[in-house]
């Protein structure tokens, strides 16, 4: 009956390591506003999300000055502008702020608010690059509008599918991964033979870290199969890659604990036997 149970409580580890590490990745890194920036920081340099930002702009900014015959020329001078200040540190502080400020946006859009698109309000953007042309004293930089202009970088058929069970998730935050440890080590004590209990609970443990990075990748998949014709898929894999990084290290630091504690419970049963 002991090894029974201690079974049953193996295989739910296994099933709550992915689960509890999506929780409090919901909860800790999603639902934190200077986790959510620190994690999207990194994509200003992304050439994929820069162009996404620079096309953005320049249609939000075209025809906004009216420079008569010179049009032209000033509209081809601000894309170029556009382009030059997208590699420079102001711009990534403008993408911070960015990003800082559709923080509330994205937790809406995933939690209890309406429509299916996460979008970040460029105004940071523009405000940055009116100040910088301004400065060089491109002809009617001056009067560029600081506009809003919301650049959709996730959008979904079926988001608001999706929120009860984010909802759920930063429910469960922490309680779930302290669930799981507290059901490892029940599977251990439980256990008639506890050295094999440990080996199959670290198994279990680096099962489940498999399946959380499977269970990444095929939403991955699924992600981007599902977005709009109009989205930039390369733009929108990079959003999703910066937004799972910690899921998937986390995977990765779960299978090594769960293979060095099987591993070293293995070789101290091998090193007793030995004369």
């Amino acid at each position: 009956m002991r090894t029974f149970l201690s079974a049953v409580l193996v295989v739910l580890v296994t099933v709550l390591v992915p689960a509890g590490a999506v929780a409090y990745w919901a909860d800790r890194e999603l639902g934190n506003a200077d986790r959510y920036t620190a994690a999207m920081s990194p994509l200003a340099g992304n050439t994929a999300v820069q162009g996404v930002v620079v096309t953005q702009a320049r249609r939000a900014l075209a025809g906004q000055i009216d420079a008569g015959p010179f049009q032209g020329g000033v509209d081809a001078l601000l894309g170029e502008a556009l382009r030059s200040f997208a590699g420079t540190p102001a711009y990534r502080t403008a993408w911070d702020a960015a990003n800082r400020a559709a923080h509330a946006a994205f937790l809406q859009a995933l939690t209890t608010g309406d429509g299916n698109a996460v979008t970040i309000d460029l105004a940071p953007v523009i405000e940055q690059i009116k100040g910088e042309l301004v400065a060089d004293g491109v002809p009617f930089a001056d009067r560029i509008p600081v506009t809003h202009v919301s650049v959709k970088v996730m959008e979904y058929d079926n988001l608001g599918a999706l929120r009860k069970g984010f909802r759920m998730l930063q429910i469960a935050g922490i309680w779930l991964p302290v669930l799981t440890v507290v059901l490892a080590v029940a599977a251990i004590a439980v256990a008639v033979r506890r050295r094999r209990a440990v080996i199959a609970t670290g198994l279990g443990v680096a099962a489940g870290a498999v399946l959380l990075w499977i269970a990444v990748a095929v939403c991955r998949r699924l992600t981007l199969d599902d977005l709009p014709a109009d989205i930039d898929r390369a733009a929108a894999a990079a959003v999703y890659d910066a937004l799972t990084a910690f899921l998937r290290t986390t995977a990765w630091v779960i299978l090594a604990i769960g293979l060095g504690a099987a591993l070293a419970a293995w070789l101290t049963g091998r090193l007793r036997r030995t004369p």
